[in-house]
């Protein structure tokens, strides 16, 4: 086996491989999936000289530990976390040298949810329609890591620029999504519609990949019927029975019956990834932009 390759001694609550995703395939009914917090994905592969679409590894709050096979260098950003080279400290947000047979621990977020490990050379697992991504509602791409994995990786990029400082946004204290109301806003009272745009909302513990689910006032339909199912886009708000709005993230499904109320920004949804249970949300009504 070759030697450019990764141990998994720690696999964490939810470590997955990640990258920019499958999108054009929701045709065919497969999520586009990819890293939650986009950002942060593409930050740690510019600290370690891979190019954007090298797949990382995604943490979920207790992180995960692992073994390089090879000497390696490293970046781990999103949740501020600490980071320890076989115990010792080592720096988060900045490229990291981690020797052959060295454990390299990512630790618990202090804040924040979703940490990114980028190794030089990217995660070579199997690609699927064109990515190396784990959906976890269509179940494309690897299984979540477990203890005793082991994961390739690519060949060794060239040398490149190395920085002392990577700034990056801190997770939200509280999240303003910006959205866009419709396509089926009027399938909901003018009240609910108001209380939507104007009273708080907190995020819910039942939020994953797929969505993130919220707490707060319940939106009230002006409509009763079923409404045929149709196509679901990344940031969609979607309000089930329960009349809490649903944010759809990477791994939403492709066609939904609930009644969607509007759609989210793209540039809005990173922050989501890093928002833990209990943060304050408001949603925040915009103008379409001309040409959009």
């Amino acid at each position: 086996m070759t030697d450019r390759a990764l141990s998994v001694v720690r696999a964490g609550a939810l470590t997955t491989v990640q990258d920019q995703g499958r999108p054009g395939h929701a045709h065919l009914g497969v999520p586009r999936s990819g890293a939650l917090d986009a950002p942060a994905a593409a930050l740690v592969n510019r600290l370690v000289g891979n190019p954007p679409g090298a797949a990382v590894l995604e943490t979920t709050v207790n992180g995960c530990a692992v073994r390089p096979r090879c000497t390696v260098t490293v970046a781990v950003a999103g949740a501020p976390c600490p980071v320890t080279v076989d115990g010792r400290p080592a720096a988060w947000g900045a490229p990291v040298r981690v020797p052959a047979g060295a454990v390299l621990d990512v630790g618990s977020a202090v804040s924040g949810l979703r940490g990114y490990l980028a190794v030089s050379g990217g995660i070579a697992v199997e690609p699927v329609l064109g990515s190396r991504s784990t959906d976890l509602l269509s179940g494309l791409g690897p299984e979540p890591l477990t203890n005793g994995a082991v994961l390739p990786l690519g060949p060794e990029p060239a040398p490149h620029a190395r920085v002392d400082v990577a700034p990056q946004a801190a997770p939200p204290a509280e999240l303003v999504l910006r959205v866009t109301l419709g396509p089926r806003d009027e399938w909901f009272t003018p009240e609910a519609v108001r209380a939507f745009t104007t009273r708080a909302y907190s995020v819910s513990p039942a939020s994953n990949r797929i969505g993130l689910r919220t707490e707060g006032p319940a939106l009230e339909r002006s409509l009763t019927g079923e409404l045929a199912s149709e196509g679901m886009v990344l940031g969609a708000v979607q309000v089930p029975p329960d009349g809490r709005p649903v944010v759809f993230l990477a791994d939403h499904p492709t066609t939904g019956g609930y009644p969607v109320i509007g759609v989210v920004r793209t540039a809005d949804l990173p922050a989501a990834a890093q928002a833990v249970p209990g943060t304050p949300v408001r949603f925040v009504a915009v103008r379409r932009r001309r040409g959009r």
